[in-house]
């Protein structure tokens, strides 16, 4: 195929989404799964600004977060695990089975570990020096 590729820096966000909704329809129908939806869960301020986040999805009987941020001033107070509790019973009631993530070792692996999770896997050397950790949990 002689198709010519455009590499792009700054893709558009609406034609990342038509990725991930082709890559679901095709996923869907190989699977006969078709009941993914994204999940987000927020935490604003009076003027409507992110202080804590979490996003991800669910799909075939799994919930996954993609995203887990607290902003650094609200850290250690337990706002990330009431994040993570709420994203899991949301997952449960959506009737997954279990919740996946993956981490680095520089963000808060220990973290997840006291939630609950167990570390399922290791990538070395991604990014350089440190390792990316992937975890799961059964609901």
């Amino acid at each position: 195929m002689d198709e010519p590729l455009r590499i792009e820096s700054e893709p558009r966000p609406d034609e990342v989404a038509a990725l991930g909704e082709h890559l679901h329809r095709y996923n869907a129908t190989a699977t006969g799964c078709d009941d993914g939806r994204w999940l987000a869960i927020f935490v604003r301020d009076e003027a409507g600004a992110i202080r804590a986040g979490l996003h991800g999805w669910t799909w075939g009987g799994t919930g996954y977060v993609r995203t887990l941020w607290v902003r650094e001033g609200l850290r250690g107070q337990g706002l990330g695990a009431r994040l993570l509790e709420a994203a899991e019973q949301e997952a449960a009631r959506r009737g997954c089975r279990e919740m996946q993530l993956d981490t680095h070792t520089y963000h808060a692996p220990g973290f997840y570990r006291r939630q609950g999770y167990e570390q399922v896997g290791d990538l070395p050397g991604w990014p350089t020096g440190a390792r990316r950790l992937f975890f799961r949990k059964a609901l």
